[in-house]
């Protein structure tokens, strides 16, 4: 299914047509089942950082974090949705009409969908590796429950970042929600697009800090809410591995650079180099990729996305002999077939609500059923090799 750097794999058929047909009522999306062995739990935790100042709005740097984990016991603890009806009201206004076209704009129940995972369920007893999830730019990271929760059901402690105000929404602790607010566009700007990695990885080095907190019996909730039993037990901050898709394949490359906590990395279509200053130019090489690393990397792409950045940043990080790094490619898909769009867009499809040519563009017509475990084998069988120990 992928293929290693360039060495050409099987590829699958391009899907029918689209299935056009009316709705009635409006569609529920499902998520795939994880297929560890574990039952899960999960909560929330809202982590204010005093000491910076938010970049987009000026307010002290607040993040809201999702912690997925394998419980002792769910039979009392109601299952947690994707999205809840605050976050769906602004997800499905936003998404679906300015940040992913693609999305249809009516006919979806955005808070029907049901995760696998328990909340407030008291976790298992015994300390796990903790792995990070920063999600692509303007995604929340809700949209990275899929292979969050197969991480989970795998034996990981997997906590999810939302990176304020270039995420299309954050809901806060009682109901309050913030709209992405950043003033401008990255993918077009240079400086934005500095200040959105600095702030990534600044975002993700404050969680460590924070998680640190936690797993030595402290409550790092800004609202002190309390917490499922036996979680900061459960966390092993001697094995810690960071995944992320797009931006955020960017900031944890960089924060496996910068950050000697990190054992481990996936970069999940992030661009290693930072946009040019004119169009003719080509952008300053991030500095993982300009001087290496010692520390394992995954570099995942796929080959509806594989351009000159892609090509020219990725390979820099190959050239470089220390450390250990591989680059795997999955063909007939793009860019967001790392995200729950790979899973929901065919979903979506079917049930008449987005096109043949609009899916391609999401997440490309391979299968689900091919998609979904073939990312799911390559993350979980990277982090078993380098968080073993």
């Amino acid at each position: 299914m992928f293929r290693r750097n360039g060495v050409l794999g099987p590829t699958l058929p391009v899907a029918g047509d689209d299935i056009a047909r009316a709705q009635t009522t409006p569609v529920t999306l499902r998520l795939p089942a994880p297929t560890g062995q574990h039952q899960l739990g999960v909560t929330t935790l809202h982590l204010v950082d005093e000491s910076r100042r938010d970049p987009w709005n000026g307010t002290v740097r607040e993040l809201m974090t999702t912690v997925f984990y394998p419980a002792a016991d769910v039979a009392d603890y109601p299952v947690a949705p994707q999205l809840t009806h605050a976050a769906a009201a602004v997800f499905s206004t936003l998404d679906a009409v300015h940040l992913h076209p693609e999305l249809p704009d009516s006919g979806v129940n955005w808070t029907a969908t049901q995760t696998h995972s328990h909340t407030g369920a008291p976790a298992l007893p015994g300390r796990r590796p903790v792995l990070l999830y920063s999600p692509g730019g303007a995604d929340p990271r809700t949209i990275g429950t899929g292979v969050a929760e197969e991480l989970a059901s795998h034996g990981y402690v997997v906590v999810t970042i939302d990176h304020t105000g270039e995420a299309s929404e954050v809901e806060f602790p009682g109901g309050r929600v913030r709209a992405i607010d950043i003033p401008g566009d990255p993918r077009t700007d240079p400086r934005l697009f500095r200040t959105m990695i600095d702030t990534r990885i600044a975002d993700t080095r404050f969680v460590l800090d924070e998680l640190a907190k936690l797993a030595a019996g402290r409550n790092p909730d800004a609202d002190a809410r309390p917490l499922p039993e036996n979680l900061g037990q459960a966390l092993d901050l001697r094995r810690v591995g960071a995944y992320g898709h797009s931006a955020g394949g960017a900031t944890v490359a960089e924060a496996l650079y910068e950050d000697r906590r990190i054992d481990a990395a996936i970069n999940m279509e992030g661009y290693l180099d930072y946009m040019p200053e004119e169009p003719d130019q080509e952008g300053e090489l991030l500095p993982i990729a300009k001087h290496g690393v010692d520390q394992p990397l995954l570099l995942l792409g796929t080959d509806g996305f594989r351009d000159a950045r892609i090509e020219r940043s990725w390979s820099a990080m190959l050239d470089h002999q220390q450390g250990c790094t591989r680059w795997e490619q999955l063909d007939n898909a793009t860019h967001w077939v790392f995200t729950d769009y790979s899973n929901m867009a065919p979903q979506l499809q079917d049930a008449g609500l987005m096109s043949a040519e609009d899916r391609a563009k999401l997440v490309g017509a391979i299968d689900p059923a091919d998609s979904v475990p073939a990312v799911r084998n390559q993350v979980l069988t990277f982090f078993a090799e380098h968080l073993s120990r």
